[in-house]
């Protein structure tokens, strides 16, 4: 199992604001970054969308603890499986928010797909600040 961190943020936002925001799949569309999807489609509870240049990703709910927990998990076992919980802590007026993912990947892919992974995490943490702001 391969586990990637992004970097935590803090949003001047409520817990329970970041919590409802993220907890409607069609959000995360505004997260991700324009120029490296393609495809996107959603509701409340599920979506799907390419990586440009790479396989198809679909996700949906698995479990919820609001305001602290969303976790997503993957439709499918392509192009492996993976769950991506989401963490929210509440600091006052402000909102501390981690992306923590875990993937069922090889060790050679594990090793090549690491760092952009970490990259796009971070830019999902970084832009879910810049939007609730």
């Amino acid at each position: 199992m391969t586990t990637i961190k992004s970097k935590e943020v803090t949003v001047n936002q409520s817990s329970e604001k970041i919590f409802s925001f993220l907890r409607d799949l069609n959000n995360l569309e505004k997260l991700m970054p324009e120029d490296r999807i393609k495809d996107w489609k959603s509701d409340k509870d599920e979506c799907s969308f390419q990586i440009k240049g790479l396989a198809k990703i679909g996700m949906k709910y698995n479990k919820e603890e609001a305001p602290a927990l969303l976790q997503l998990v993957s439709t499918t076992d392509k192009p492996f499986p993976f769950h991506l919980n989401i963490h929210l802590k509440e600091n006052g007026d402000q909102t501390n928010s981690q992306l923590i993912f875990e993937g069922d990947m090889n060790p050679m892919l594990s090793m090549m797909a690491k760092k952009p992974l970490t990259n796009f995490f971070d830019m999902l943490a970084d832009n879910l600040k810049a939007i609730n702001e």
